[in-house]
């Protein structure tokens, strides 16, 4: 986390030396970023920047916090069409708004998928902070979705949080797996536009699991004909 100095900065400035962060990190995997060309680009010493963050790696769980942040604001900004309000339709509008935020944001977006998908040394640590930041607002819609009748009221929500949480994170995984995609091709955001209807495809058939469970339907029992129906007086 930011230093207070970073804080007492006024926001003009502050919002520069992020956007070059933000800039550097874009371009470049977190190995080869580079704290000299930020600061050269924001036009302070190198000096001053270890008054701001303690070392790269504090700059960068910035961004990325920033980056969740901002997605999450984004969300809460938009407004599905009035057909996808309910729990399970708002689940696929939001990969749709997912993929728009990152046409917005391209540069944040691009961050975030190297932050997934690049060998990160600390991995982990950005999984789990993005993971934390995002359960609340997974949260508030779980709460909304029992409101509205959309999930059955005995769910235990944070149960629902866990799964759902779990679901999305395990996704990086599976995504790559199911696609033959090479973890570089997804740090660089190197998708096919056949590539991204498949993913859109496994996000609606895991939401339609959510929805409707694993259970096989039952075998709906077929309509009689008019002759079998006919009554003996």
């Amino acid at each position: 986390m930011p230093n207070a100095t970073f804080f007492n900065l006024p926001e003009a400035k502050r919002q520069g030396i992020i956007d070059c962060a933000i800039a550097e990190f874009a371009i470049a995997d977190y190995d080869s970023a580079s704290i000299s060309n930020i600061a050269k680009q924001a036009k302070i010493a190198k000096g001053s920047f270890y008054q701001y963050f303690a070392d790269k790696k504090d700059l960068y769980l910035h961004l990325i916090d920033l980056a969740t942040q901002q997605k999450i604001a984004y969300f809460k900004a938009s407004r599905p069409p009035e057909s996808e309000i309910g729990f399970f339709a708002y689940l696929r509008w939001l990969f749709r708004a997912s993929t728009q935020f990152e046409l917005i944001y391209p540069a944040l977006g691009q961050i975030v998928h190297r932050a997934f998908y690049s060998d990160l040394p600390f991995h982990d640590e950005v999984l789990k902070r993005t993971q934390m930041a995002s359960s609340g607002y997974i949260r508030e819609l779980v709460k909304q979705g029992i409101d509205r009748g959309d999930i059955d009221a005995s769910v235990d929500v944070e149960l629902a949080v866990f799964i759902l949480s779990t679901l999305v994170y395990r996704l990086r995984d599976f995504i790559p797996q199911q696609l033959d995609l090479t973890p570089a091709q997804l740090a660089q955001d190197q998708l096919s536009p056949d590539n991204r209807t498949a993913i859109e495809q496994i996000f609606g058939q895991l939401v339609r699991v959510l929805e409707q469970g694993m259970g096989r339907s039952p075998t709906p029992t077929p309509p009689q004909s008019s002759s079998s129906q006919t009554q003996t007086h």
